[in-house]
């Protein structure tokens, strides 16, 4: 994959954005925006741009939910096409290096199983570069072959058998009314309150 971003010219709209959007946050952050080294030709990102300091932790919890959160932000103010967001990646602490060799790792667990039971795996929803890393993985594998299933935030991996056919999409859940709620209407839950919460009332004197 030939490099579309530079450091000198893709690195300034970087730099702005982030610094703003650390400022505001208020987070106690640091960054470099550094070229890929290319040295792992299916990870290969043109720019990395690497975090350090006292809030890395908070990047980095919930297997890095704020830092891809981050990262997409940063390629949407860009106007990145998505077929180009793997060349944009954030990063701290390696948490890339060691969450690519997991994925590698559970790919191939996955496969043998697949293998033994002749029956399909599939993988908890990720985003599309994990995905890709998973596909990648699997694709010398003649005994099975790797699809893409779901949509949105619910987007998965799925190994088959090679003959086997796909799978339907499982259902996805309902969207919640409310964050937290599980969909229920909390309406009637605060009226139900009020209405137990009716005081007897006072004797007549």
């Amino acid at each position: 994959m030939n490099p579309k971003f530079s450091v000198n010219e893709t690195g300034p709209r970087i730099e702005q954005f982030l610094r703003m959007m650390i400022v505001d946050a208020g987070f106690d952050l640091s960054f470099t925006i550094e070229a890929g080294d290319h040295s792992d030709p299916d990870e290969c990102p043109d720019l990395i741009i690497k975090f350090s300091g006292t809030d890395v932790d908070l990047l980095l919890a919930n297997r890095a939910e704020l830092l891809l959160a981050l990262e997409l932000v940063t390629q949407e103010v860009l106007r990145l096409h998505s077929d180009d967001h793997s060349r944009i990646s954030f990063d701290a602490n390696d948490y890339r290096a060691l969450r690519i060799a997991e994925l590698r790792i559970s790919a191939q667990t996955a496969a043998e199983n697949v293998k033994r039971t002749g029956t399909a795996f599939r993988f908890n929803p990720m985003n599309s570069r994990e995905r890709r890393v998973l596909h990648i993985a699997l694709r010398n594998e003649t005994d099975l072959r790797s699809e893409s299933g779901g949509s949105g935030p619910f987007r998965h991996v799925i190994i088959y058998p090679a003959g086997m056919p796909s799978l339907p999409d499982p259902p996805q859940p309902p969207p919640s009314r409310f964050p937290g709620s599980g969909g229920r209407d909390r309406s009637s839950d605060r009226s139900s309150e009020r209405g137990n919460d009716r005081r007897p009332p006072r004797p007549r004197r």
